[in-house]
């Protein structure tokens, strides 16, 4: 093993995580969702504390393992997550409720993230997380870009697409988008990216002042 490798496999168990995130972890493997990882599960924790996010927006609430992390150090933030799969839906309900959060703190809707998404008031979130259909990531963007606020963040965990990223032979379509996106920003002014190793890759954007 490389020391590359042990750092990462270092980062990735060394942060904890609270029993209702270990439970909907188990849980999300149970039904065959790929949760993100332990280390970027920490940095959505940490990073909604940093920020001081009180309004968030999630694209693929999965059975709440993402949620949990966002909503883990900030106790007056609100969470709009939108989930297609009706059966994630109903488990995260459960998730959230047995792990303590208000469902007043809670909005969770079903249906195609590209239909709701059109839907939210501009510039209304501090914070936007990207985690589902990755062939459709670019059109995710387009709509977060408008919803997150000024000096607010765009994050999407991920980023590697299970190394294929990186690999030039890779040409799947999941792949490109995320190498679109990854070009698209790099070249904005308007945006201020930073690409995380951590986990698959996480890539965090930020919004910069109009």
């Amino acid at each position: 093993m490389s020391k590359l490798e042990r750092n990462w496999q270092y980062a990735e168990q060394y942060p904890g995580e609270t029993d209702a995130q270990v439970r909907a972890r188990r849980l999300s493997l149970e039904l065959g969702i790929e949760p993100v990882s332990r280390s970027i599960a920490a940095q959505l924790s940490g990073l909604t504390a940093l920020s001081r996010a009180r309004a968030i927006c999630e694209v693929g609430t999965g059975v709440g393992v993402s949620g949990l992390s966002l909503l883990r150090h900030v106790d007056d933030a609100t969470l709009t997550s939108i989930e297609i799969e009706a059966e994630h839906l109903r488990e995260a309900r459960t998730v959230f409720a047995e792990a303590g959060i208000p469902a007043a703190r809670l909005r969770l809707i079903e249906g195609d993230a590209l239909h709701v998404l059109p839907r939210l008031n501009l510039g209304s979130y501090d914070l936007v997380l990207l985690d589902a259909n990755p062939t459709q990531l670019l059109d995710y963007f387009e709509h977060a870009l408008g919803i997150v606020r000024p000096g607010g963040c765009v994050v999407v965990p991920g980023a590697f697409s299970h190394g294929r990223v990186p690999d030039p032979a890779a040409r799947d379509e999941a792949t490109q988008a995320m190498r679109d996106l990854l070009a698209l920003v790099a070249e904005s002014s308007a945006i201020a990216s930073m690409l995380s190793p951590a986990g698959d890759g996480v890539l965090t954007l930020v919004r910069l002042d109009d």
